[in-house]
């Protein structure tokens, strides 16, 4: 965006899913805070975090120890330019019940559960769910009032909207992690950028920023990736393929976001596992106009295919009686990333299909693999096979070559 200086800035993140023990996702919450005041203070024009707004999810059971371990990080890392907007769902209902949950919540953090607050001139709605990850009477009828009051006084300027589970049919991982309870309210007004987590989608996969009716935006994870497609070999949940064994499987991403004088936006999708921000900048020149609207459904109709190059290839590192292991060379795309491969193996007797897979590239990794390693077994001994290899995009293209090779077992 051309000469844009924030106007406010605020970090958004969910599914941190604090333990009663120490582990890695502390690590991971704690480092996200410095890193983002650290990226504040490197603004010449702007330098501060004006909120932190967590929509969900911060504890894996909502004990007492997970929520005071919470509280003490925010003590630690906290500045007082910086409100704190906390949500609970489902995970922080576990342990105790909803009602306890709601009374340890109070006590802990010292504010409500549900939220409107102005910061900078701009409007913030933030609603914890009931009943699990739903959304009754009372929490529309908060929605509502808020969101009338919001558009009176600010128009032609974006409202933020916060809550636990995604908007269904909006981002990605909508499909099953989400509910239609506020859709009928928020669609009334386009000029909100709604926030939401629940199903541990990539961050950075292009899909988690949705514009039909309003924006809509997947805030990731801090504690393990699932996905929201049902084929792959491994199910929704994938492996820790990652080449580098030092480096940590979990995954942790947060959202910066910056707001000018005009109400354009600006959303940064970071990885703090490499301190690096994707190489993915979203941006919202007029919320409130849904003709502007760039990140819609029509993106399905794009032309981008995923491409392998002319030194691709695939090398077969073992074969046994039953299964071959092997590695190949990602492809390429010219548009954001390659999202899968569906790989065939052919038996050549009769030219009939023995196994069909579907794997992920790992795009939601920063340092996303040059090459992937899988295992094809279920086959028959003494077998000559054809393995071929296509791969996919997010929009529902595919490669025109594939990548193949010819073995046999053992």
């Amino acid at each position: 965006m051309e000469n844009f200086k924030p106007k406010v800035r605020f970090l958004v993140m969910s599914d941190i899913h604090y333990q009663d023990e120490h582990t890695i996702q502390r690590d991971y919450f704690e480092k996200s805070l410095k890193l983002a005041y650290e990226y504040a203070e490197s603004d010449a024009h702007y330098n501060k975090v004006d909120a932190l707004f967590v929509v969900g999810d911060l504890a894996n059971s909502g004990t007492e120890l997970q929520m005071q371990a919470f509280k003490n990080s925010l003590n630690k890392y906290i500045k007082p330019e910086t409100d704190v907007i906390l949500s609970i769902a489902k995970h922080e209902y576990t342990s105790e019940g909803e009602t306890a949950a709601h009374e340890k919540f109070s006590r802990i953090f010292k504010m409500q559960a549900d939220v409107h607050k102005v910061i900078n001139d701009f409007h913030f709605i933030s609603l914890s769910t009931t009943n699990g990850d739903r959304f009754d009477g009372r929490k529309q009828e908060f929605a509502m009032k808020a969101l009338k009051v919001a558009a009176k006084d600010m128009p032609k300027q974006p409202i933020f909207f916060f809550q636990h589970p995604h908007i269904r049919d909006t981002v990605y991982g909508s499909m099953a992690w989400a509910n239609d309870d506020l859709t009928a309210i928020l669609m009334n007004y386009p000029q909100i950028v709604n926030f939401s987590g629940h199903s541990h989608a990539p961050i950075n996969d292009p899909r988690s920023i949705h514009q039909r009716h309003f924006t809509s935006v997947g805030t990731g994870t801090m504690f393990y990736f699932e996905l929201d497609e049902y084929d792959k070999i491994y199910g929704t949940v994938p492996p820790a393929q990652h080449p580098d064994p030092k480096r940590p499987h979990d995954a942790a991403g947060m959202l910066i976001v910056e707001v000018d004088e005009a109400g354009r936006v600006r959303i940064l999708p970071y990885d703090v596992i490499s301190e690096h921000f994707f190489p993915d900048e979203w941006t919202i020149e007029t919320p409130w106009d849904p003709s502007t609207f760039i990140y819609t459904d029509e993106r399905f109709h794009c032309a981008v295919k995923p491409y392998f190059t002319q030194t691709a290839g695939i090398e077969i590192t073992k074969i046994t009686q039953e299964s071959i292991t092997f590695t190949f060379d990602q492809a390429q795309i010219d548009k954001e990333y390659v999202n899968s491969y569906d790989i065939t193996v052919i038996r050549q007797s009769d030219n009939t299909v023995a196994r069909k897979i579907s794997i992920w590239s790992e795009y939601y990794y920063m340092d996303m693999p040059s090459q992937l390693t899988q295992k094809i077994d279920q086959l028959e001994s003494k077998e000559e096979y054809l393995i071929s290899i296509r791969a996919n995009s997010f929009w529902k293209t595919s490669s025109d070559t594939v990548l193949a090779a010819k073995f046999t077992t053992i």
